[in-house]
This record gives structure tokens, sequence and C-alpha cells, in this order.
């Protein structure tokens, strides 16, 4: 069973890929706005849960190339892709306060953008 879900992994990894690298990083931005615009916990836990899934199942995906020695340089970005985005989740989950006091100022500076365009 293990085994046929990580050749399902690596013959389908272009459409693999397609879908959970956006997908990392509009969920992972998704959880910085609501983290940044303090909104509330259980909203930004449910960002981080879908996010983190996302996140787990890129690094996944990587190990199973890794598994039959693929060592490419897609292979280290994509898993440094998950990683981070795994960490972001979980520091909004750990410690959202600090995330929030360094998301302010690109906050700031989109909200004044947005302002201007309202104009």
């Amino acid at each position: 069973m293990f085994e046929a879900l990580c050749e399902f992994s690596r013959d389908r990894c272009i459409a693999i890929c397609a879908f959970l690298v956006p997908a990392n990083l509009l969920v992972t931005s998704l959880t910085m706005i609501f983290t940044g615009l303090q909104r509330p916990r259980t909203q930004i836990w449910q960002t981080t849960a879908i996010a983190n899934i996302l996140a787990v199942t890129m690094i996944f995906h990587v190990f199973t190339w890794f598994a039959i020695g693929v060592v490419m340089a897609p292979t280290f970005i994509l898993l440094f892709l998950g990683c981070t985005c795994l960490s972001i989740n979980l520091w909004a989950i750990v410690h959202p306060s600090s995330l929030a006091r360094c998301l302010r100022f690109p906050l700031s500076l989109l909200q004044r953008w947005s302002d201007r365009l309202a104009i």
C-alpha cells in the first residue's frame, strides 16, 4: 500500500506539483494575512490546518523522490517551499502576536496602496 502511494506520487509528479505549489503559497499567504489582521483564532487555525496538510503533503512527495535517489535542484526547492510554509503556519499557531508584528509594515503598505486605488 505504501509503495503504491509512493509510486502514484512519482507518476503524477507534474500534476501534484502544479496543484501543491500554488495551493501552499495561497493558503500560507492567507494565514499570514489573517494573522496580520488579527482575525479570530479559529479562522487562523482553520487556514493553518489546511496549509499544514498541504505542506506535509509536499514534503512527503519530495521524500518519495529522495527514496529512489533523485537528488536535483527541483526536489530541494520544493522541500524548502514545503518546510518554509510549514514553519510559517506553525509560527502562526504557536506565537501569532510576533508574526503579526513582523507583518504590520507590509500590511500597512498594502492598506495604503488599496486606499489609493479606492480614490
